[in-house]
């Protein structure tokens, strides 16, 4: 548009914004790991180039490497210059619509005026390039909201032009190889593609020089030429980054009296030549007075969206990103929310780290298996060695209809299987196993057999942190209950009646011989160190027996009111995730239902008290937190029982398969039997003397 005097105001193409999909990928992770509830301005890169073909935008480009410290990735590229942006990632859709967009331009805005003010756009005249992004990450669906800003600083009156025109109208075929070859000598003295240089005729030669030399440089020169990397592919008009460059001009250069050029240079390479040829002169009218203070800077430079209109873009990627990926990241932004909001001090990675081995997999393995995974646990083993029925699916949660047919499938491989097809980043193995259970007698022929079954348990509890013992009789859960107490293990117990359930945490072993020539705790002590509480075994007074002879059919299984299952694990998931937050971890002493009422607790974890045992009765909805001492004749955590298993090994165990009393003696429980009974004759005998 042209005024009076023959000049015509200049238009500037405006920015687009072009991001790459990995840049989307890269401020997931940030948000996940880096930033989290922190919506404060954070720093990013971008780029853009001279040397794009005729009809393309003028772009800014994003990827991933925006959010790296250094950028001094992109100073090697050529055609490359480098831009710095604020990133101000909103939480929520609200806080994105209501944050003060002019605020965020204007903020922007004014470093580019301190950066010109302190002289620093002298040095490395890219500070003239700045972007500001408002954004919001809606990670569930993966819908990104963002808001381009490139923010030139506003000026009253317009910069006009007398005359635009090619380049070859101003330069001569061998100035503009001179021209070329200057621009190549600051490329290697600064390392990188110059954003703006100087530019003087002497002949058929052409001087070039940055900046920061501008006093010695156009001494006594009545006619400046400035150069600029001109992202614009359009005849007529300059790119956005131009405006930026005039303002800094007029408010740092003498130019009265003076013609001031401005050179567009666009450096493109054409069937394999470079060209320069496209670039464009513009001969400017007289700049205007500028007067302009820091508290009064305002910016111009939203970009629009793709209906040409004022507002927001958005990208949907939930189709493009990897799946995997997609599942890694939501099944952990629960759990990271939990932490930002409510449990700063939880520590995630140490149940990810742990290795869960869950003994049975049926109704109680496959509720503790999707809890462990809802809490974060990556490595979760099955073991079971029957198959899926018709009666599973029901109650068994990872069981479906299809995995009954053809005679069912084996449990253990079909849970594991579920389970991967619910997220596939778990690492899920499955193994087939029985387990030799005391008072079930094991024949010479089977012998081998049993042994390599117990070998091979012992190498899945070496292998994992925390056992789970989820069987539905008694006396399989004392081999692994032997073997755990050994090796120093976590173990968890959960057991089901028809209305009551029991989730119990065993006493650590090691600390619990230890202390044996310790005073025993009274039973009145409300808190029990973790060294001395009790297993599932030692509140008996009899050997594990075979509990599977003269049962009746509706004992053959455990039946239970269908939901005291899903409580009972998820309880046994709970217990589990509060001793890995308690410093102590096994040895954390066990609070009760009487701390509850009347003591504080010594110490509680982040997500609250670590008890000892879970005791529900569910015809009351009543909940109760026993804790029991470790029992010195128990048949499972005694000193005779560990150190016979530990120096006898599997002789040791076919004695105890074999031998119904063997426990007992071994402990002193039969001993024990018979001092009960003397002493009670003895009070009968005393009775009938005093009647006669």
């Amino acid at each position: 548009m042209a005024d009076g005097s023959g000049s015509s105001i200049l238009q500037f193409v405006p920015f687009s914004s072009a991001i790459e999909i990995g840049f989307w990928h890269k401020l997931t992770k940030n948000k996940l790991e880096k930033y989290k509830l922190d919506d404060s301005i954070q720093y990013l890169s971008g780029s853009f180039v001279n040397n794009d073909p005729s009809g393309l935008p003028c772009r800014m480009n994003v990827d991933y490497t925006a959010f790296e410290e250094s950028s001094d990735n992109t100073q090697h590229v050529p055609r490359l210059f480098k831009t710095l942006g604020a990133i101000a990632l909103k939480n929520t859709a609200e806080d994105f619509k209501s944050c003060d967009k002019k605020q965020l331009i204007n903020d922007a805005a004014k470093k580019i005026f301190q950066d010109i003010q302190s002289g620093a756009v002298d040095q490395d005249p890219n500070l003239l390039n700045r972007f500001a992004l408002l954004t919001f990450a809606d990670l569930k669906k993966y819908h990104f909201y963002y808001w381009f800003a490139f923010p030139a600083i506003t000026v009253q009156e317009n910069f006009k032009a007398k005359k635009t025109s090619p380049i070859t109208e101003y330069f001569s075929t061998q100035q503009l190889d001179s021209l070329k070859n200057g621009y190549d000598h600051l490329n290697a003295e600064l390392g990188h593609d110059p954003f703006v240089f100087l530019v003087k005729k002497s002949g058929d030669v052409i001087s070039t020089s940055l900046i920061k030399d501008w006093e010695q440089f156009f001494m006594n020169e009545q006619e400046i030429t400035v150069v600029f990397s001109d992202p614009s592919t359009l005849q007529h008009h300059p790119g956005w980054p131009l405006r930026n460059l005039l303002t800094y001009l007029t408010l740092t250069k003498d130019l009265s009296g003076k013609q001031l050029n401005v050179i567009c240079y666009r450096d493109r390479i054409r069937d394999g030549r470079r060209e320069i040829e496209h670039s464009v002169v513009i001969e400017m009218s007289e700049l205007p007075k500028l007067h302009l203070e820091e508290d009064n800077i305002s910016a111009i430079g939203w970009e629009k969206n793709q209906k040409d209109k004022m507002g927001p873009r958005m990208v949907n990627l939930s189709s493009t990103m990897d799946p995997t990926r997609l599942a890694e990241n939501a099944a952990d932004l629960n759990l990271k929310l939990m932490k930002w909001r409510l449990v700063p001090d939880l520590d995630l990675d140490v149940i990810a780290k742990t290795k869960c081995l869950l003994l049975g997999s049926g109704t109680l393995g496959c509720n503790v298996a999707r809890s462990l995974l809802g809490w974060g646990a990556r490595t979760i083993t099955f073991v079971d060695n029957s198959r899926v029925s018709y009666s599973n699916p029901c109650r068994q949660t990872l069981f479906q209809f299809e995995d009954c047919l053809n005679g069912g499938k084996k449990k253990a491989q079909a849970a594991a299987d579920a389970m991967k097809r619910i997220f596939p980043g778990v690492k899920c193995d499955a193994h087939e196993l029985s387990i030799p259970m005391p008072g079930h007698a094991i024949s010479t022929k089977d012998e081998e057999k049993i042994q390599k079954d117990v070998e091979y348990l012992e190498k899945l509890i070496d292998d994992h942190d925390a056992i789970f013992l989820l069987m539905d009789t008694r006396e399989s859960r004392w081999l692994p209950t032997v073997m755990s107490a050994s090796k120093g293990k976590i173990l968890i117990n959960a057991a089901l009646g028809f209305d009551t359930f029991m989730v119990m945490r065993h006493g650590h072993r090691k600390g619990v011989v230890e202390s044996e020539k310790k005073e025993t705790p009274s039973t009145k002590t409300v808190r029990i160190s973790g060294d001395q509480l009790g297993c599932y075994y030692c509140n008996d007074v009899v050997a594990p027996g075979n509990s599977t002879i003269d049962r009746t059919l509706d004992q053959q299984c455990t039946v239970s009111r269908p939901g005291i299952s899903m409580m009972a694990s998820a309880l046994a998931v709970e217990l589990l995730v509060s001793i890995l937050q308690h410093p102590l971890g096994m040895l954390a002493p066990a609070e009760t239902s009487a701390n509850e009422n009347h003591l504080q607790a010594e110490f509680e974890t982040p997500i609250g008290i670590i008890p000892h045992q879970i005791r529900c009765f569910l015809s009351r909805f009543n909940t109760v937190l026993p804790a029991t001492c470790a029992f010195d004749k128990c048949t499972a955590c005694s000193k005779p029982v560990i150190e016979g298993y530990e120096k006898g090994g599997f002789d040791f165990l076919k004695q105890v398969f074999n031998l119904p009393k063997y426990l007992e003696d071994l402990v002193g429980l039969t001993e024990l039997h018979a001092s009960i009974v003397d002493s009670d004759v003895e009070e009968l005998s005393d009775s009938s003397d005093d009647d006669m």
